[in-house]
């Protein structure tokens, strides 16, 4: 493997492929910016949040999905690897993809900030490129540490154009295309 340098990954995509194949079912791994990522596992809280997204984008949009775990391929020229806690397409979208599916079609992307030493640099400042490089409309960060939600839209040169930060309890409008809006009231009772 080659060293991390500001130009060169650890590996190629194809080594992240294989490496991830063969890790442990406990064991999540992402590529991002050229770099291996280990992805906590989620707690029960977590989960729960997924679950509730899951169910109001149901009843809001029912041809829709929210796709859990979904392996999706981000960054420029799609060099990285992701897997986003949701991933809201038309159902139907994962069908024949394998282990990684392109950005297209893919309306939302969705993480749930874990208790981890690299929520920080992960799921604020790096996912947030590779999601709007990947020309991925909105990404929803449901963030725990600090009890808000924050809605990035508008990708465009490889950044999103607008985000908002709201607190949990407010009242979320999910811009165009998802056209949804949460009460986030129950996330108070899902921060540990």
């Amino acid at each position: 493997m080659t060293p991390t340098t500001e130009h060169r990954p650890q590996m190629s995509v194809e080594e992240f492929e294989e490496l991830e194949r063969r890790a442990p079912e406990t064991v999540r791994l992402e590529f991002i910016n050229g770099k291996v990522q280990v992805k906590a596992v989620t707690d029960g809280n977590h989960d729960q949040i997924v679950a509730w997204l899951q169910r109001l984008c149901m009843q809001h949009r029912p041809e829709l999905w929210l796709y859990g775990d979904r392996g999706m391929k981000v960054e420029a020229y799609r060099r990285g690897r992701v897997r986003p806690d949701g991933v809201l397409a038309p159902f139907g979208f994962a069908k024949g993809h394998g282990d990684w599916s392109e950005a297209e079609g893919v309306l939302m992307v969705v993480e749930v900030t874990s208790h981890d030493s690299d929520t920080d640099r992960r799921d604020r400042v790096e996912k947030p490129g590779g999601y709007a490089a990947a020309g991925i409309p909105v990404y929803l960060l449901i963030d725990r540490d600090d009890c808000s939600v924050v809605v990035f839209n508008q990708p465009e040169g490889g950044r999103y154009q607008h985000q908002e930060k709201l607190p949990f309890g407010a009242s979320v409008k999910l811009p165009d295309p998802v056209n949804v809006t949460l009460d986030t009231e129950p996330l108070k009772d899902l921060v540990d």
